[in-house]
């Protein structure tokens, strides 16, 4: 094993790729003592395979002492007709490569797998690695000690051949497998903060004892960051309405293949949408492939045949505000040339071809909206969170705008929210809880709604269903599909809220005449948790269930909000009320040698925004949108407007790049950042954004003074 493959350090612990590995050797001297036995477990995307299992003796050419084989059995008979280590290494890498070894102790295994390579004359690198007893100790301290068994005792895991490589490697397997979860409750989601957090943990012991260092391979497998130029971000700056082909060409079912062909031929075009039947029935789509078939199984004769006979219904689509990477992905993992563009409400806007997608191909990362899509547990959405990382990193190399990338994350997030409701409604069902008993709508609230989510995400959600009082048989219901819900988004890599913004609980679960009421009151009431969930529900975006739900309360409550004066003028106020971190000469308020650029820089914009909006009635929820629309209700402010929008730009672009560095590095994901991470530019912009919040008091001058 000299080569390992490439481990994103984003990788959540749940969906991890691994190999659990053992070894049992002739002593406990690194350098000198020989390997006899080695066993592993597959782990492959979070699950531990144990029906296909490693496990090989290893001639050592060397006697075994009677005091090793008291321990683990292995005598020179035993060993005698078995691989020498060169074929047994072999074998195991033909086994499984993996991106990482797990093991106990596994200091000690990596010390003489690396003697054994050099004796063999191959070259051999260590591979990133995590240890259970270090991983153990993060979680209970409070252990007498963290021995194999001891972890097995502790976890409930069985104990049973110890000293046996192969049952060694399987009991670290399934403890591994039971600290996951207990690693999440601290915070440790993934590899990258799994590994700082037991670099922290000092090993003398096993540094005296001639073990392989294994705190810091940070430098490991990290691709250079050229690399991640790779990525073709025009897919990730436009939407699909932007380059699709407008208006549609719509032909009548009863035209015959004759005429459209002759459509086809004189206005250079490769399919046609066919009209439905009936009035409310489904459109078709007929492609210059279609026309080959046909006359390849009728011959000529079928040029006389209505296209409504040869036409494929229903159409297969993306909308018009998806970026162009999801009708990439779609096409090629559907195997098509052709797509319709649906605008907002479902009517065919456009269309879109393989030929105008040829010179915007993205790579591989371009299937992850498919991905979502297809995944059945929570484990395989997991996979999801690294990859959405690589492409912010590789848009954020190509100098794309903060803003896309943060509508890319969002709409993933989105996206990830909704296929954890439909796993969750098809878990109800196999439970024997039927459908939904009421129509229904899941809300994404706060940045994941406004299309600002950036890495550091977490779930803010909400449910409304139509009817069906707290407490009842509907409520129940959605409360236990709600958990489900949020649990498998947990374990997906987006943590639970640590406000409880989410449809678990029933402050934010409820039928619509309750959501009415409720807004009424945050709007008639405004004591500062009334503003701070009106603001929340302001930023929501539906998605999943039956949209119109939100869409009604959303448009009255909009109208409510933006009657009242006292409402505006206590948002406006509480929008202006924000630190100030600029101190003389131009140097920042720090603390711990970062600052919160949340709570000093981006939030104050895109307050202002919500509350311009709201004002002004305005329904963009977007940030950019909301102060597009503002500058043309208040002409006046259009320069500072469009100063805070360029503000609102820098604030998200310089926390993300702080995100990517504090991924690799395992630092819990926050919005702070550290100014000495900086370039000089960045910081001159960072300065001039900051200046330009202290704006914010006056430009909400006048929404305070409307009130």
């Amino acid at each position: 094993m000299t080569v390992w493959p490439h481990l994103k350090r984003a990788t959540p612990l749940v969906s991890i790729s691994a190999l659990v590995l053992d070894t049992e050797t002739t002593g406990l001297n690194t350098q000198t003592d020989r390997i006899v036995q080695i066993g592993a477990v597959k782990v492959q995307d979070g699950k531990c395979d144990f029906e296909n299992t490693f496990d090989l003796l290893v001639n050592p050419r060397s006697p075994i002492p009677a005091q090793s084989t008291a321990i683990h059995g292995i005598t020179d008979a035993h060993v005698k007709s078995a691989d020498d280590f060169k074929t047994a290494a072999n074998k195991l890498d033909k086994f499984f490569k993996p991106p990482l070894i797990i093991g106990c102790s596994i200091g000690f295994d990596l010390a003489v797998l690396k003697a054994e390579h050099a004796r063999s004359g191959d070259e051999w690198t260590p591979p990133p690695n995590l240890d259970i007893q270090l991983l153990a100790q993060l979680v209970a301290p409070q252990l007498p000690n963290r021995s194999l068994e001891t972890l097995a005792a502790w976890l409930g895991v069985p104990t049973q051949d110890r000293h046996n490589a192969l049952a060694d490697a399987i009991m670290t397997a399934k403890v591994f497998q039971s600290l996951v979860p207990k690693l999440a409750e601290k915070s440790i989601f993934t590899y990258a903060t799994a590994k700082r957090a037991s670099n922290r943990i000092t090993q003398s012991t096993q540094a005296q004892g001639g073990w392989h260092d294994i705190h810091d391979e940070t430098a490991l497998n990290v691709r250079q960051v050229n690399e991640y130029a790779r990525i073709d971000s025009f897919p990730y700056r436009h939407t699909v309405g932007e380059i699709m082909n407008s208006p549609p060409v719509i032909v009548k079912p009863s035209k015959t293949l004759s005429a459209v062909m002759t459509q086809l031929t004189s206005e250079n075009i490769s399919s046609v949408f066919v009209a439905p039947e009936k009035q409310d029935g489904p459109h078709g789509i007929f492609t210059e492939r279609d026309l080959l078939r046909a006359l390849a199984k009728s011959g000529p004769g079928a040029l006389g045949e209505k296209v409504d006979l040869h036409c494929t219904r229903p159409l297969m689509g993306v909308g018009a505000s998806d970026y162009v990477y999801k009708a990439n992905s779609r096409m090629a993992t559907d195997n098509v040339r052709h797509l319709a563009v649906f605008d907002a409400d479902g009517s065919v806007a456009g269309a879109i071809t393989t030929r105008d997608l040829l010179k915007q191909r993205s790579q591989d990362a371009s299937v992850l909206g498919e991905n979502i899509e297809r995944a059945q547990t929570a484990e395989e959405l997991a996979t999801i969170w690294p990859e959405l990382a690589e492409i912010a990193r590789g848009l954020v190399f190509e100098q794309v705008d903060a803003r896309n990338i943060a509508a890319i994350i969002s709409h993933e997030l989105r996206a990830l929210t909704r296929r954890a409701c439909e796993l969750a409604q098809a878990e109800m069902v196999k439970g024997g809880k039927g459908n939904a008993p009421e129509p229904w709508t899941m809300m994404v609230l706060g940045s994941g709604g406004r299309g600002e989510s950036l890495l550091a995400m977490d779930q803010d959600n909400a449910i409304i269903l139509e009817k069906g009082e707290p407490g009842g048989p509907q409520d129940k219901w959605f409360e236990e599909m709600g958990t489900r819900a949020t649990m498998i988004l947990n374990q997906a890599g987006v943590p639970l809220c640590t406000g409880n913004i989410m449809a678990s609980n029933p402050d934010w679960r409820m039928n619509k005449k309750l959501w009415r009421e409720n807004i009424e009151h945050w709007i008639t009431r405004s004591n500062p948790q009334d503003i701070m969930n009106s603001d929340i529900f302001f930023d929501a975006a539906s998605v999943c269930g039956d949209e119109t739900l939100l869409a009604e309360i959303e448009h009255d409550a909009l109208i409510a909000a933006s009657k009242s004066r006292n409402f505006i003028k206590l948002l406006s106020m509480n929008a202006a009320k924000f630190p100030s971190i600029l101190r003389w000469f131009g140097k920042f308020k720090t603390d711990n040698g970062r600052i919160e650029l949340k709570r000093a820089g981006l939030m104050p914009v895109f307050s202002t925004a919500r509350v311009l909006a709201i004002k002004h009635r305005i329904a963009a929820n977007s940030t950019p949108g909301r102060l597009n629309a503002v500058k043309e209700k208040e002409p006046d402010q259009s320069h500072t407007l469009e100063n805070l929008k360029e503000s609102h730009r820098i604030f998200l672009g310089l926390i993300l790049k702080q995100q990517l560095r504090d991924l690799d590095a395992g630092i819990y994901l926050s919005n702070s950042i550290a100014p000495s991470n900086l370039s000089g530019f960045e910081l001159e912009e960072l300065r001039w954004a900051l200046n330009e919040v202290q704006a914010i008091p006056d430009v909400l001058g006048g929404a305070i003074a409307f009130s």
